[in-house]
């Protein structure tokens, strides 16, 4: 299955973006998904997808696995690529 990769700089520190990303967990919360953090990393999960999301001091890395379920449903994984980093870069303020 499909996975996609994304890196969105940031320079909210690593305490300024994990609170930003509260911001990018709504968007997901609209496609059944969510992100179980521990610390500054996130579990994503949601039917169909599953992946993490890593916050560090300048960079927040989203990776996210489409499965069988998200391909039945029709999800198409270019269109979800930039959904993703969209939303990222509004969340984070930064540079695509």
């Amino acid at each position: 299955m499909p996975t996609i990769r994304i890196s969105q700089p940031h320079t909210l520190g690593q305490s300024g973006a994990r609170a930003a990303m509260g911001q990018f967990e709504e968007v997901l919360a609209k496609y059944r998904a969510r992100l179980d953090w521990q610390g500054n990393n996130a579990q994503v999960k949601g039917t169909g997808v599953s992946g993490d999301v890593v916050v560090a001091e300048r960079e927040v890395t989203v990776r996210v696995e489409l499965g069988m379920v998200a391909k039945l449903a029709g999800i198409d994984p270019v269109k979800l690529e930039s959904s993703i980093k969209k939303r990222l870069q509004t969340a984070l303020g930064g540079p695509a």
